[in-house]
């Protein structure tokens, strides 16, 4: 048996999930969106990963980014030492494609801000 605390809504329902040959059974959950969640963290967690690259612009020398999806948890460090490699050359704004595809995994690390082309301006 496992415990967590639901974070798909402010609810915060504290729950518990056991398993039992492969079948999950979830308690303390307040909707179906819970038990979904509950059983996505004990077979399959995601996670989602903010972070910044860096630029070649002495303007603006960091960029924020995202990913544009969720990722398996294992992932994060790996997809985060891509990201750490990244120096944007190019004065991209939000929603731009940082990395395509990271790792292979159908994501993309995208920049959530406009400020290398605000500063061009």
């Amino acid at each position: 048996m496992s415990k967590l605390v639901c974070i798909v809504c402010p609810r915060g329902c504290t729950m518990e999930v056991t398993e039992n040959n492969g079948e999950y059974e979830v308690t303390g959950n307040f909707c179906k969106r819970g038990r979904d969640f509950a059983v996505a963290e004990q077979t399959m967690p995601m996670r989602t990963i903010c972070s910044t690259v860096a630029t070649a612009f002495k303007e603006a020398p960091v960029l924020p980014v995202r990913v544009s999806a969720d990722i398996p948890k294992d992932k994060i460090f790996d997809v985060m030492q891509e990201i750490n490699k990244v120096v944007v050359k190019e004065r991209i704004g939000r929603g731009d494609i940082v990395i395509e595809n990271v790792l292979g995994l159908g994501v993309d690390v995208i920049a959530t801000a406009s400020i290398l082309k605000e500063a061009a301006e």
